[in-house]
């Protein structure tokens, strides 16, 4: 079936490089990308077409209600994360922003599924459940899917695997209360702590690289694109091909009172369920408190 997916923000870095992740995994029927600085979306448009003979999707400029008519919509429109600045800094910036693409795309299509990207992701998210109306299976966020993307090929490199053969995640907030679910990760139907690599390995300093590593991008370059890029498209993929697959990604979590990363089936219209890996006391206590500092930020808000 025709799967149009709606960009906003796609005059950017990151919408643009989302774009053209779709367009190289052949999943959507048509892209609409979307941006208050015409000039340069319209121009993306242009140089995303001269690729768009390696895939049968169609790519074109939009405006926001047309985008509130689409499969998916891709919030990436926001405000940058500046060096030293944390994701959960940029809430006031990005609510506004948030708040005015939400308004200009109403009324949603019944079955649109709305995905955050711009951060601090998991506010973000709740936000957009408030105030699309739309369910809230149907509204969510990235999440950890990266920061578990960078966690798996790390693991992979110490134990000289497949990265496809790590299974392991990074929960809770996308930011710095994320933790490592060390005790629920394998290796195949190895639990991973039962390799003496990983038994040696510094796991702490291994999570804080992960968890750092987007600041050193954004130090050196000004912004993270590539990965974010990928994520997006895979994720836009498993909803429109109805795949099934379970990732990462910031829903809402009921007995937690906000969005935060646990794996998901993640299918047609968005998540269809919560798969909560199994912690240790101390995991879950980490769990806790990242749900504890998404409320504190959560609070500062007017809803």
């Amino acid at each position: 079936m025709p799967a149009k997916v709606a960009i906003i923000g796609g005059g950017g870095s990151v919408g643009a490089t989302a774009a053209y992740a779709i367009l190289l995994r052949k999943c959507a029927s048509e892209i609409v990308l979307v941006d208050l600085d015409e000039a340069k979306c319209k121009a993306q448009v242009l140089d995303l077409s001269d690729a768009a003979f390696l895939s049968d999707t169609t790519i074109r400029f939009g405006t926001p209600k047309e985008a509130g008519q689409c499969d998916i919509v891709v919030i990436t429109a926001g405000a940058k994360q500046r060096p030293g600045e944390t994701r959960v800094d940029l809430i006031d910036r990005n609510k506004s922003i948030l708040e005015s693409v939400i308004n200009s795309m109403k009324p949603f299509k019944k079955e649109t599924v709305l995905l955050l990207v711009s951060n601090p992701v998991d506010v973000l998210t709740f936000i957009a459940q408030k105030l699309s109306g739309l369910p809230e299976s149907q509204v969510l966020g990235s999440g950890t899917f990266l920061d578990s993307v960078r966690l798996r090929v790390e693991l992979a490199d110490v134990l000289n695997v497949a990265e496809t053969a790590v299974h392991a995640y990074v929960l809770g907030e996308h930011g710095d209360s994320q933790f490592v679910a060390w005790s629920a990760a394998s290796v195949g139907n190895t639990p991973l702590l039962n390799f003496p690599a990983i038994q040696k390995l510094n796991r702490d300093e291994l999570a804080n690289k992960v968890k750092n590593k987007a600041y050193a991008i954004i130090e050196a370059k000004g912004a993270t694109y590539f990965g974010i890029g990928a994520v997006t498209a895979l994720i836009c993929e498993a909803i429109i091909l109805d795949l099934r697959h379970v990732r990462p990604l910031s829903h809402f979590i009921p007995e937690l009172g906000v969005c935060l990363s646990i794996p998901a089936v993640l299918g047609a219209r968005g998540v269809h369920q919560t798969l909560k890996p199994p912690l240790t006391k101390d995991e879950e206590a980490l769990l806790q408190q990242s749900a504890a500092e998404m409320k504190k930020a959560i609070n500062k808000i007017n809803l």
